[in-house]
């Protein structure tokens, strides 16, 4: 008989079984890519297709097994509904067996392959193994890197029809992309955690330590004019510059404080954030700060807008404390090709080559934004205000 799929070119109709058998994959498929699409936990993904596989084929058991990201050692990554002969004697569950060596092997790596096997771990089994004595070993693989096994069983198995193995080395294939995907995730999660740990490393050195720093020295310098017997004006001025310095770096303390409680955005848009912010910075007197921007309809990605609100507050705080300005202008401009990021300011200036106490900053920002693929360009001068533009191109 002539594949239904050469018929249909021919211009003969399906069948009325072959409709029902295709409809059937269809909404198999389409339930399983749902419930893959729901989340990006490992843990989830893997329950939630085993749930889905058992019910959709009447199965009665399932489990994963997974390779670690090292590709050396496997682990048992989920199950559903273990016998009791399984689950009461977990080091049954340990180790290498036969689907597994086969795996290693390179022996299941297509659809003729995703077949009934006998489990060498079920027939160790005297009791308890609830009827099963044969299961289907699906491969997962992610770009030609081996992922793991998925298994399923049900009692008196035999043998699986073509079509089921089509459907099941397919949900191996949709499987195998979402553990991919979390785990890619789970790895920019992590660098996102390692980034904003060396942010915050950087800032208690550049601000924090600087601070403590001057503090101490201008207490020890109080402390020797003291043995000087020199007058109580001069240790006072020593004194009060240390108070002053303390009062700066408890504000520099409280404000890291609040960064790490709370998310940059606050479930703003980027432009709503930064419009906020430079409201909220506005409240606290000079320099007003203007907020102009355009594109702001267009989405960014959810790191590109922390970043960047990252940069915009720390700009605008070193603006607010150290550039002595009247006014200073945000403009946030958002096209198809790169998002550019100005803050420009009338105040003081400074030397770039010379960065003063307070100014450190500069070196976080810079790096943060390297990492979102963007440049940053610093032009200051003393007595000739300061701009900071950054470009981060778009994909």
């Amino acid at each position: 008989m002539e594949p239904a799929v050469d018929r249909l070119k021919a211009g003969e109709p399906y069948s009325t079984q072959e409709l029902q058998r295709r409809n059937r994959e269809l909404t198999i498929l389409n339930h399983i890519a749902e419930a893959l699409n729901q989340t990006t936990d490992l843990e989830e993904i893997l329950s939630n297709t085993l749930a889905q596989v058992t019910e959709l084929f009447d199965l009665q058991t399932g489990w994963v097994w997974l390779l670690r990201e090292e590709g050396v050692e496997v682990y048992l990554a989920a199950v559903q509904n273990l016998p009791s002969g399984l689950s009461s004697h977990p080091d049954l569950m340990e180790g290498t067996c036969y689907c597994l060596d086969t795996y290693r092997a390179g022996d299941l790596n297509g659809a003729a392959n995703v077949n009934v096997i006998r489990c060498s771990r079920l027939q160790k089994l005297v009791e308890g193994s609830g009827g099963l004595r044969y299961h289907a070993s699906i491969p997962l693989y992610a770009h030609g890197k081996k992922l793991g096994v998925f298994n399923v069983a049900s009692e008196g198995w035999q043998q699986l029809s073509p079509e089921d193995l089509r459907i099941l080395y397919t949900v191996g294939d949709l499987l195998s992309m979402a553990v991919e995907r979390a785990r890619l995730f789970d790895r920019s999660t992590e660098i996102g955690a390692v980034e904003e740990r060396n942010r915050l490393a950087r800032e208690i050195h550049d601000t924090l330590a600087q601070g403590l720093a001057g503090i101490t020295l201008q207490l020890e310098t109080a402390e020797a004019l003291l043995e000087s017997k020199a007058s109580p004006a001069q240790i006072r001025v020593n004194i009060e510059q240390a108070l002053l310095s303390a009062r700066q770096n408890l504000e520099e303390a409280r404000r890291s404080v609040m960064d790490l409680r709370a998310a940059p955005l606050e479930g703003r848009s980027l432009p709503e954030a930064l419009t906020w912010l430079a409201q909220s910075l506005n409240q606290r007197g000079q320099p007003q700060i203007e907020c102009h921007i355009e594109g702001g309809s267009q989405p960014l990605p959810r790191r590109l807008e922390d970043g960047l609100y990252r940069v915009a507050q720390e700009a605008l705080e070193n603006v607010v404390q150290h550039a002595h300005a009247r006014r200073a202008v945000l403009d946030l401009s958002i096209a198809a090709e790169q998002v550019v990021l100005e803050i420009a300011d009338d105040g003081q200036g400074f030397e770039p080559g010379q960065i003063t106490p307070g100014h450190f900053g500069l070196v976080g920002m810079n790096e943060r934004i390297r990492l979102l693929g963007g440049t940053l360009e610093l032009k200051t001068s003393p007595e000739a205000g300061t701009l900071v533009r950054i470009v981060v191109p778009l994909p």
